[in-house]
């Protein structure tokens, strides 16, 4: 059964104390305010908190940082580049839904690779995942950009927006 890393999109507090929640990813968006009052919140009950970008990761002290690597015409290079100031923290990378982008962030060595779905060739990504948790040791997760079936994935996690 794949866990929940929550996307909070909307200034709430309350997904820190429900227990289905053990990791969330702060959207930029948020105020200043409310990403460091969340961090702090989350940190006592001993939840991971990632960010969307490295200065929020590094300006609130969270846990990690989620990478979009989907555009990246260079992948490892823009990897290390994102990554030099990320000592200890969680990475995730999201790739293009392609076995061979995926291979090259999986080379990267990040803590877990994203694949996005959409309904509109949700086959077509399932069968990229089963593939992907085959070859590699490193975990996935999905990251549904629509209302889909996303159990049926074979992924550890799965992202899902507040």
């Amino acid at each position: 059964m794949q866990k929940i890393i929550l996307k909070i999109s909307h200034e709430d507090l309350s997904p820190i104390d429900d227990k289905k929640f053990e990791c969330f990813i702060l959207d930029e968006g948020l105020s200043s305010h409310f990403k460091n009052e969340f961090a702090l919140k989350a940190k006592a009950k001993e939840k991971l908190v990632l960010a969307l970008s490295l200065s929020d990761c590094l300006a609130y002290k969270l846990d990690g940082i989620i990478l979009d690597l989907s555009k990246s015409q260079h992948i490892a290079a823009d990897y290390k580049k994102l990554t030099k100031d990320l000592k200890n923290k969680f990475i995730g990378a999201i790739c293009r839904n392609r076995r061979h982008e995926a291979m090259l962030v999986s080379e990267c060595e990040p803590d877990f690779i994203i694949f996005k779905a959409w309904k509109d060739g949700s086959d077509k990504i399932k069968e990229l995942t089963s593939w992907y948790n085959e070859m590699f040791l490193i975990q996935s997760a999905l990251y549904p950009q629509e209302n889909i079936d996303y159990p049926s994935f074979e992924t550890d996690f799965v992202i899902l927006d507040k």
